[in-house]
């Protein structure tokens, strides 16, 4: 029997919600992708990038044309001027980019604080790599970082911290005293920063990203990701890419050219073209607003009581109201019986609190989906 590295890890919750959701014909709020297309231009890029004969291998680091597309785009974004060959690689999503990430700072016995509640890949990646989580653990209702225990956490082992803003699964932002805050310790102690930056786009209030881009100490310290899918509602093409200084993004392509090597050429290409028009991008913020909105108005006679969400496509919402049931056994009866899949929040920390009753919903879905499952929630 083969000795496991990730003993204590099973199949992802997104998998078995998911699954759960089909099995009883629930409508799936739980997994985090829309369930309407993309732009028909989209698919049209692509089909024609494959009639062109863009079919072969790209560069590793991916086609100097999109690459370019994603320095103009910062450029206008964050007056920053990035190097699109040796400061951006394209990575097969944003997983990708994160594990190669950890791969390429995190050696063995390398502490790595994460902000817990936290992305499922954080902790096993750092695992797998023979690193050491050290969680700092985000409190309801206010989930606000204090920087000063972060400080603290900071040791001679410390490598590494990973942060993440939109946060998935809380749908809060770090703001411009957060980075300042986090720029002022990676200069005092050096350790690394790897900036998960997939909702950049969907913020909320007219608020602004606040990307470790926009701070030198940080992005001279840092890998910053992005993930086309999120962006673009193509979760299923796994195109994502990474920002980091010269010297960083010449140590992440090591790793990167063994772990996947390239992305699906073609799919490149229609990136490339899709990303000269901004409002693609742009008018994302107000589009998904309108059904965090359309989803929290819909149950305002709920007793669902929601927390608030600045960014991303999720929210959470607080069921103490309607059972005291844990959240793991609450979501598994909420899909069989009332044909609503959602995430249990306890999944996200290393140490949940079990008194809390909190579970994610995902809102990037088409108004009559989010509207049939706040009918069916209506009436726990």
């Amino acid at each position: 029997m083969i000795l496991s590295k990730l003993p204590d890890v099973g199949t992802t919750i997104f998998t078995v919600m998911s699954a759960l959701a089909k099995e009883h014909n629930a409508i799936n709020l739980s997994q985090g992708f829309p369930d309407f297309d993309c732009d028909p231009l989209l698919h049209n890029l692509a089909y024609r990038a494959m009639q062109a004969g863009h079919n072969q291998y790209p560069p590793m680091r991916g086609i100097d044309i999109l690459s370019e597309q994603i320095a103009m785009k910062y450029n206008a974004l964050h007056q920053l001027s990035l190097d699109p060959v040796n400061e951006i690689t394209v990575t097969a999503g944003a997983a990708e980019a994160i594990y190669s990430a950890i791969t390429t700072i995190v050696h063995v016995g390398d502490e790595v604080i994460v902000i817990d509640p936290a992305y499922d890949l954080y902790k096993p990646a750092i695992i797998l790599n023979g690193g050491i989580p050290q969680p700092f653990h985000l409190k309801t209702p206010g989930f606000k970082v204090d920087w000063d225990i972060v400080e603290g956490m900071v040791n001679e082992r410390t490598r590494l911290i990973i942060i993440n803003t939109p946060h998935n699964p809380i749908g809060r932002t770090l703001k411009e005293d957060d980075l300042k805050a986090l720029e002022a310790i990676v200069e005092k102690t050096g350790i690394y920063v790897i900036s998960d930056e997939v909702y950049e786009h969907l913020i909320f209030g007219g608020q602004q990203h606040e990307s470790i881009l926009r701070y030198p100490g940080l992005f001279n310290r840092g890998f910053a990701v992005f993930s086309f899918g999120k962006t673009y509602h193509i979760t299923g093409w796994r195109v994502g890419y990474i920002v980091a200084p010269k010297s960083l993004t010449a140590e992440f392509r090591k790793v990167h050219q063994f772990n996947v090597f390239t992305v699906p050429t073609p799919l490149q290409y229609a990136l490339a073209e899709y990303m000269k028009e901004p409002k693609h991008y742009l008018e994302l913020p107000g589009f998904f607003e309108h059904k965090r909105n359309l989803l929290q108005e819909a149950l305002k006679d709920s007793r669902l009581r929601p927390l608030l969400s600045e960014g991303s496509y999720f929210q959470l919402y607080d069921y103490s109201e309607i059972s005291d049931k844990p959240d793991y056994q609450f979501v598994k009866d909420l899909t069989i019986q009332h044909g609503v899949a959602a995430i249990p929040m306890s999944v996200f920390y290393s140490n949940p609190d079990p008194s809390e009753r909190l579970i994610r919903l995902c809102f990037g879905k088409t108004e009559s989906t989010l509207l049939a499952a706040a009918e069916r929630l209506s009436k726990l």
